[in-house]
């Protein structure tokens, strides 16, 4: 009887920031950098990989400010030097105008690509749809399979991005999972094998420092739309 051979991913989600002012005016989400409450989720992702001696072989970023600036966190943690690898193809599931979404829309608009398995033609803020999203997540995700050159890898990534790969990693299928909860800055693991469909999904959600996450039954949109909502009044 022989063992499979499975490398583990790491996927986190980037560490909280501020999308809205006080007033509720949304603030450039490509720019927008780790706020304080973020910087310690990354410190204290970075303290559980330390604690259980994990290294890194390869560490994966979106490019966006917000994963360079946790996967840095985390690995002054482990005290790793590694360089990030930059992949532009796993930004965050990409919105339209706010302004352009009339009033009555806006629930749906926040909210509907993250509730139940999700119809790919489902739009998130007016902008990308969840079918063009897996269309450049699944490829990307593939590449980095087929390359034997690592064995764990730590990838920082988005809410919407890690839920298109968690739903495959489920499922085997192209679907999406929308309530699937990706707290910021908590950590997932996935080992992965040689086969299309030989995945192992360990734990999901893991939030350190706030394990029971027991400080919200909200989603991360629900909050938004919350904020946002501000500017409308």
């Amino acid at each position: 009887m022989t063992t499979a051979k499975r490398r583990r991913i790491y996927l986190m989600r980037h560490g909280n920031v501020t999308y809205f002012d006080d007033a509720g005016k949304p603030y450039l989400p490509e720019a927008v950098p780790l706020n304080e409450q973020g910087r310690a989720q990354a410190e204290a992702a970075g303290r559980v990989f330390a604690s259980d001696g994990v290294r890194f072989d390869r560490v994966i970023v979106s490019g966006l400010p917000r994963t360079v600036e946790t996967a840095q966190g985390v690995l002054a943690q482990t005290g790793q030097d590694i360089a990030l690898e930059i992949w532009p193809e796993l930004v965050e599931i990409r919105g339209g105008k706010l302004a352009s979404i009339a009033d009555a829309d806006l629930q749906e608009a926040f909210t509907g690509a993250f509730e139940g398995v999700v119809p790919e033609h489902r739009r998130f803020l007016n902008g990308e749809s969840i079918g063009e999203l897996m269309d450049r997540v699944h490829p990307a995700l593939e590449r980095l399979r087929q390359d034997s050159d690592w064995d764990t890898a730590l990838m920082v990534l988005h809410g919407g991005v890690n839920r298109a790969i968690l739903s495959l990693a489920l499922t085997g299928e192209r679907l999406f999972l929308g309530n699937l909860a990706q707290t910021a800055g908590c950590i997932n693991a996935l080992d992965v094998g040689t086969h299309a469909k030989d995945w192992v999904v360990r734990f999901v959600n893991y939030a350190a420092p706030a394990v029971l996450q027991d400080d919200t039954r909200s989603t991360t949109m629900e909050i938004l739309l919350e904020q946002y909502r501000k500017s409308r009044r």
